[in-house]
């Protein structure tokens, strides 16, 4: 079974065709970072302008490289949400088109599973029960999944998530956007040490909070105008990251996961990765990493999860509208 992917939800433009929910025979990404870079941060309205241009180029070089036609396809998947309302509604209208002009069934992703799922494209032997830190600039949660398809969630942010404090604290710092990937740069240069900043809700339960490590840079680096940015990077990097690995840990042992799972943007970070994968060798668990590619969004792990939904749910109706709030699909 082929289907042509579709991702539009917050920056990137994204098409891909993938077969029977694990080869990936094409994925094309259109970043629009450079678009956004001088606002500091994603612009809705820029972003689905953006879209609108990129899209069609976009799908057409995915079904080049994958060598597919539409009467080849056997259905159309799209992100539906969550996400920005005005991107979601760029690939998911240009989805049901293709679907209807095709006379294949259309499939509505959600974004959040879609990243659950990639790292199955990568690893089709994934360990479950798994516990899956899904880490992104818009969510932190950590998920159990309990099987493919069913999935508690654990615990979550109770306010920014990782990537939007790693956003704003590099904003703060003059370190320019995208700030993770920014932020990961100059902390190879600093001294982790330097700075204790707090470790939000450290020691209850599985839920996060960034806010607090956030005010900590902006008021330490007020009352210290000459400390290094280097360390104050790299004692807020090991901050989050140290908060995060230490919950996925705690959490991956409370429900007798046989692996835990990255999944989102900041799942490319190189020191969280590190510490990962450390944690599970230690507390003798797999640890599955996706690729720094499949880590941030793309359209293969939305064909990933089409192929699932679609053997699980059938088609979409083609009524079904956008919705930027979405959930991921819990058991009770």
């Amino acid at each position: 079974m082929r289907i042509l992917a579709i991702e539009t939800s917050c920056d990137e433009t994204a098409a891909a065709v993938v077969e029977d929910g694990r080869v990936v025979k094409s994925s094309v990404v259109a970043s629009q970072t450079d678009l956004h870079a001088r606002f500091g941060g994603v612009v809705p309205e820029v972003a689905g302008r953006a879209h609108v241009e990129l899209l069609g180029p976009v799908v057409a070089e995915a079904m080049e490289r994958a060598g597919a036609a539409g009467p080849d396809l056997d259905a159309v998947g799209a992100t539906i949400g969550p996400g920005l309302i005005g991107s979601l509604l760029v690939g998911v209208s240009s989805a049901k088109a293709y679907a209807l002009a095709w006379g294949i069934p259309f499939v509505g992703v959600n974004h959040l599973e879609g990243h659950l799922h990639a790292a199955f494209l990568e690893d089709p032997e994934m360990a479950l029960p798994a516990v899956v830190l899904l880490v992104s600039g818009g969510h932190t949660q950590l998920v159990h999944m309990v099987a493919e398809g069913r999935y508690r969630l654990l615990g979550q942010t109770i306010d920014d998530a990782a990537g939007e404090a790693f956003d704003k604290v590099a904003r703060f710092l003059g370190l320019g956007y995208p700030g993770g990937p920014a932020i990961d740069r100059i902390s190879a240069e600093g001294d982790a040490t330097a700075v204790a900043f707090p470790w939000g809700l450290r020691g209850e339960g599985f839920d996060f909070s960034f806010s607090g490590v956030k005010t900590s840079v902006v008021n330490h680096v007020r009352k210290h105008p000459g400390a290094a940015t280097a360390d104050v990077a790299a004692s807020f990097q090991e901050a989050v990251v140290g908060v995060l690995v230490e919950k996925t840990r705690r959490a991956a042992a409370a429900v007798g996961a046989r692996s835990i799972c990255l999944g989102g943007g900041v799942a490319a970070n190189s020191l969280l990765r590190e510490r990962i994968t450390a944690a599970a060798a230690e507390d003798g668990r797999r640890a599955f990493l996706p690729s720094r590619a499949m880590c941030t969004d793309n359209a293969a792990m939305v064909g990933a999860t089409a192929w699932y939904r679609l053997r699980i749910d059938g088609p979409t109706p083609l009524d079904a509208a956008a919705d930027p709030n979405m959930r991921l699909p819990l058991e009770a």
